[in-house]
């Protein structure tokens, strides 16, 4: 599992990089505006639906049952099931983008600010068309990674999001040169990659004689139990998405920016999250459907505790070091061109509401493939029901205490829609409610767990956090002391930026490193043994 997570993760962190360049390219290229939030939105709502299909349900429902039959049943049957499941979910997604598309200029009026500005609703629909071709083919390459981190292969799948960068790159520096309104060319690169990143895994499923020719199979019985397992999965593995979604509609009602705010922010989330978090889960979940279908308690309970250590000791650093770093961050690697200093500032806002989270985040995608490798996709479910209904009274409350407390009387006279649009900042609070949400939602999770009996703590886990979290109190104090010493980073140079950044990381990460190490940690004590 841990060549797995070096491989899963080490493609991860490229196409991470990539995937910061692309934000860079495009933040400098268009700048913060109504277009720019045109485009999140757009590409949010495919997206999101990507996440819910492909990386949430689809997945853990799909990879349990491929590993069940890969251990006990032929390579025939191995086969007909990637045949019969492309040809079902195909059908299934192709269904849903059309009715996308047609319906493109419904879901936009529902995303387009209180006070739109012209053309901003017509822009969505003209680029909601373009992306939403992108959900079926993103959702077959699930199937393909899927079936490829079944047989150990991380590497390839993790690889492939890279293609969605690069035609980002292409479409911000080279296409927005040959479409008006120059955004428009984000929708055909989107498009693009799509097709690109399905494309790109085929040699290797035929390399694993798994290429086969899509049927419909619905009534499969092998098909019919990855449905099964798959509907309840819809809400349970994906709270983190419903509730951007929803960030995104409240977002709608804030000052223009508020959506791609938003979105940058999310990328600095989703660096330690698809490098650590979901590299994670997405390797132990092959590991333990595999203890599960051998029956074999001692194993499922040693590789899930080894997951829970593994996370904390890298996730819990990266949201102190976002939460504390965040304005550095964000002004040294986006503060160019049209992205100026004020974007900086409130998108560095987005970053330590959601940073606040990252635990969260991070452990769910860790602990869910406890339930889906045993198959038991409803308990998720209702965690997944309790979390998602809070992060909505979350975010109305802490909506109405940000607007009581940070907006003055006298910009409350023109009533309170008018306000909302137009003091900003209000931002924050779909962080922080984002972040609570998922606290909500692992401590259900954790509960339903130790109640189902299936999972023994390993020792030493007192000594483990007692270790971890002086490490990081010294790792912290050692950042607010640089920061102290650090020119601000809205005003200074580039140069200067990435230098005293650069102390700050390395600076941190080092005293990190060598406190555990005088705390008595060893790397030998994250083997699974």
């Amino acid at each position: 599992m841990t060549r797995g997570v070096l491989s899963f993760g080490g493609m991860t962190m490229v196409s991470r990089v990539f995937g910061l360049v692309r934000d860079q390219v495009f933040n400098t290229t268009f700048g913060t505006n109504w277009m720019t939030d045109a485009f999140w939105v757009a590409f949010r709502i495919p997206n999101f639906m990507r996440r819910l299909f492909a990386e949430g349900s689809f997945s853990t429902a799909f990879v349990p049952v491929f590993t069940e039959i890969k251990e006990k049943r032929g390579h025939d049957d191995l086969k007909a099931l990637m045949g019969r499941t492309a040809g079902t979910l195909g059908g299934v997604l192709l269904l849903v983008s059309a009715l996308g598309m047609i319906f493109a200029p419904q879901l936009a009026a529902a995303f387009t600010q209180a006070d739109p500005a012209p053309g901003q609703n017509q822009l969505i629909t003209d680029l909601l068309r373009l992306t939403f071709p992108f959900l079926m083919c993103v959702s077959l390459t699930a199937l393909a990674a899927g079936a490829l981190n079944s047989f150990q292969r991380f590497g390839w799948p993790a690889f492939t999001p890279i293609i969605l960068n690069l035609c980002m790159i292409a479409g911000a520096l080279w296409g927005s040169k040959f479409t008006d309104p120059p955004i428009l060319a984000m929708g055909w690169a989107i498009f693009a990659a799509g097709i690109l990143q399905l494309l790109f895994q085929l040699p290797q499923l035929a390399r694993l004689d798994l290429l086969a020719l899509p049927r419909w199979g619905w009534n499969h019985p092998d098909v019919r139990k990855v449905m099964r397992l798959m509907v309840p999965t819809l809400l349970g593995s994906s709270v983190a998405q419903v509730n951007l979604l929803f960030d995104t509609f409240i977002a709608a009602m804030l000052v223009h920016g508020s959506q791609s705010w938003l979105s940058t922010a999310d990328r600095f989330l989703e660096f330690p999250l698809g490098v650590f978090g979901i590299a994670l889960g997405t390797v132990i979940l092959p590991t333990l459907a595999k203890h599960h279908v051998n029956t074999d308690r001692a194993g499922f309970s040693k590789s899930l505790d080894w997951g829970l250590r593994t996370t904390l000791v890298i996730i819990v650093p990266a949201m102190l070091g976002l939460m504390l770093l965040a304005l550095p961050l964000v002004s040294t690697i986006f503060q160019y061109g049209k992205f100026t200093a004020e974007a900086a500032k409130m998108t560095a806002l987005s970053v330590f509401g959601l940073s606040f989270g990252l635990p969260a985040f991070a452990l769910v995608k860790t602990v869910l493939p406890a339930f889906y490798a045993r198959q038991d996709t409803r308990t998720p479910v209702r965690a997944g029901l309790v979390a998602m209904v809070a992060n909505m009274v979350f975010n109305v409350g802490l909506l109405a205490l940000l607007y009581m407390l940070w907006v003055p009387d006298a910009a409350k006279a023109d009533g309170v829609m008018a306000t909302l649009a137009r003091v900003p900042g209000l931002h924050f609070a779909l962080g922080i409610a984002s972040a609570l949400s998922s606290y909500l939602n692992l401590v259900l999770l954790w509960r339903w767990l130790r109640k189902a009996n299936v999972f023994d703590l390993q020792p030493g886990w007192t000594r483990f956090l007692m270790r971890m979290l002086v490490a990081n109190a010294v790792m912290a104090a050692a950042l607010l002391a640089g920061l102290q010493l650090a020119p601000d980073f809205t005003v200074v140079d580039k140069w200067q930026r990435i230098g005293w950044l650069a102390t700050l990381v390395f600076g941190g990460a080092a005293v990190y490193g060598i406190s555990m190490l005088l705390l008595g940690f060893r790397p030998r004590d994250f083997r699974e043994h």
